[in-house]
């Protein structure tokens, strides 16, 4: 146990990229504000001119879309379970690291080292997630990309790279805890994929709400500090961060609503949904 956990803490912590690395505007990858604009404006406008080109054209069959789907999902099941493993290491392993340093960074902290290594690789992960979307179109699967989708998608890359930019507090707990709700969400879509479809779907989409309670009852811990203490780093991207939240919980509570209202009928649709697709929709949150 021991051997593993040494192991893992320099794969994911000690490494000398990783210990070394400091994020740099305008020469990290993805670090400029045009690299956002460019990357959420062409997610957008491909998203909506793929939707309306291919709704005339066949869809791909299950036959093809299932293989597809089980290795994107897959692979970030994977990358989320590597990402929260090497935030939380990040944060255990270093002595002169404390649990509240870990939610409310110095105000004269820098952008380098394990932390904000991890901070970067979730930020590169979520223009990965845009797969999502387009195997949502490539099925034709419309009623699947709603509103809270394509939002959900789009301003969440914005989210994270604020994260960076303004070296915000709370981000590390962020990380874990929606790494950690991705790795049993991706996973559920890979079952799915691969012809088994798990009877917790619902396990994640309550998980997927604590997550929120969570980040909002550690921010009213850390929000003393930042007022009345030393302060802490990137307020203004918190309070960003809290708005975008918020938008996102009242609108996952409506489709909580909406898909377990009725459990027998939803239990029929979904049945014949996998049937043709894959495993429907469990919407993703920051």
């Amino acid at each position: 146990m021991a051997l593993a956990y040494s192991t893992l803490t320099y794969w994911l912590v000690n490494h000398p990229y990783i210990a070394n690395f400091t994020w740099t505007e305008g020469e990290t990858l993805g670090s400029t504000v045009l690299f956002v604009a460019i990357v959420v404006s062409l997610y957008l406008s491909t998203t909506f001119l793929l939707r309306y080109v291919l709704i005339s054209l066949p869809s791909l069959g299950p036959k093809i879309l299932k293989p597809i789907t089980a290795v994107h999902s897959l692979i970030l099941c994977l990358l989320s379970l590597i990402m929260a493993l090497g935030c939380t290491l990040s944060v255990t392993s270093d002595p002169t690291v404390s649990f509240f340093h870990s939610i409310c960074f110095p105000l004269d902290v820098k952008p380098k080292g394990p932390l904000f290594f991890w901070a970067q690789v979730f930020y590169l992960s979520k223009i990965l997630e845009f797969g999502d979307t387009l195997l949502i179109i490539l099925g034709k699967s419309f009623q699947r990309l709603s509103f809270l989708h394509v939002y959900h998608h789009a301003t969440v890359v914005i989210l994270c790279f604020i994260w960076l930019r303004t070296r915000q507090s709370m981000f590390p707990v962020g990380l874990v805890t929606n790494s950690t709700v991705h790795v049993i969400m991706y996973g559920y879509y890979f079952l799915c994929a691969v012809g088994w479809r798990p009877k917790w779907k619902r396990l994640v989409t309550d998980f997927q709400i604590v997550q929120f309670f969570f980040g909002f009852g550690l921010s009213s811990w850390m929000l003393p500090e930042h007022f009345f203490g030393s302060g802490c780093s990137g307020m203004w991207g918190l309070y960003f961060t809290g708005a975008f939240n918020v938008s996102l919980l009242v609108l996952f509570f409506n489709f909580r609503s909406k898909n377990y209202a009725n459990k027998s009928r939803l239990d029929i649709v979904a049945t014949k949904r996998f049937d043709h697709y894959f495993p429907e929709e469990t919407i993703k949150l920051a």
